[in-house]
């Protein structure tokens, strides 16, 4: 029985362009521009809370790299027979630039550059997670918008009005004569969009502080993260009934839910300063010092709430986790 698709997605026909002699990824504009988004909304955040924008840019600059790094391992971790089996070269796990990096290994390396350079500026590393929670789920929406380019990672058949029209060379071998598929790339890009959002209200209403808006980014990008990942028809690892990724998501939220809890029984409202030299913090140079500090940032202070508005990532031209 032929079903007749009165709508669909259309998958664009295009993933790379050539810039004089470079070959411009449009996956990585997509994961660059959802980083510019989440410094911007984290910078932005983190000087309203009293923080120094250089602080915070110290730790965003470590925290990327280390964050790549981390998600690079995850991914080759998690595929290593494309790395280690038998006929396979071992130094392909170092070429990051063919593709294969996955979001949560990088907020494990993220998570651990930021501490370091917080230690180091004596800063709080609670204070940066939770300033940085909504702009980082934002930007995992927009990096998102590049596996749609790349004509990956989605879901199964899909005859429905949202199918996702995939070119033959893309299909998955046992669905060659289908032509829809779920838009896995969507659903993904508005739950964390309306999740970055509800951080942002929770943040606002609640004045979350000492990591908890970060524990509950944990929990709600780990649902959204569990319940797509079993729509994906990618090859994956299994551990018993469930997907690699889906068994680190329900690792997320189970610790999200622990951590949050604990803090909401230990601490109350938020740090009473974000770092050291910052406002209120030990080393603080006074209300002239703050003033220099806000002005040079050029954002200002919105008060007391974050009024801010609103990765697995892959690298190169192929795609993440």
């Amino acid at each position: 029985m032929m079903v007749c698709v009165i709508l669909s997605i259309p998958s664009p026909g295009i993933s790379e362009f050539s810039l004089g002699p470079l070959t411009i990824h449009i996956y990585a504009l997509c994961l660059m521009a959802g980083m510019v988004l989440a410094w911007w909304l984290g910078r932005k955040r983190w000087v309203a809370r009293g923080g120094i924008a250089e602080t915070f840019e110290s730790m965003a600059i470590v925290a990327i790299p280390a964050g790549i790094v981390g998600a690079r391992i995850y991914h080759v971790a998690t595929h290593w027979e494309d790395y280690f089996a038998e006929g396979r070269d071992p130094i392909s796990a170092l070429y990051i630039w063919e593709g294969g990096i996955a979001i949560f290994g990088a907020v494990i390396g993220g998570a651990l550059g930021a501490a370091y350079v917080a230690w180091r500026r004596g800063a709080r590393l609670t204070a940066f997670a939770d300033t940085l929670a909504p702009g980082l789920i934002f930007a995992q929406a927009v990096g998102r918008l590049g596996n749609w380019f790349n004509q990956e990672l989605f879901g199964g058949p899909d005859d429905g009005p949202l199918g996702l029209e995939i070119d033959p060379s893309h299909r998955p071998p046992d669905y060659r004569d289908v032509e829809t598929f779920q838009p896995t790339f969507l659903y993904e890009l508005t739950w964390n969009a309306l999740g970055g959002f509800l951080l942002l209200w929770l943040d606002r209403r609640f004045t979350l502080g000492w990591g908890k808006l970060f524990s509950l980014y944990m929990v709600v990008y780990g649902t959204g993260r569990f319940w797509i990942e079993g729509i994906r028809t990618d090859f994956s690892y299994m551990v018993g009934p469930l997907r690699s990724n889906q068994v680190t998501a329900t690792l997320f939220i189970i610790v999200g839910l622990i951590l949050f809890t604990f803090l909401h029984i230990t601490r109350q409202g938020r740090e009473p300063w974000v770092e050291r030299a910052g406002v209120g913090g030990p080393e603080y140079a006074g209300e002239a010092g703050a003033t220099a500090a806000v002005a040079s940032d050029g954002d200002g202070s919105d008060g007391g709430g974050s009024d801010g508005g609103g990765s697995d990532s892959g690298s190169g031209g192929g795609g993440g986790d």
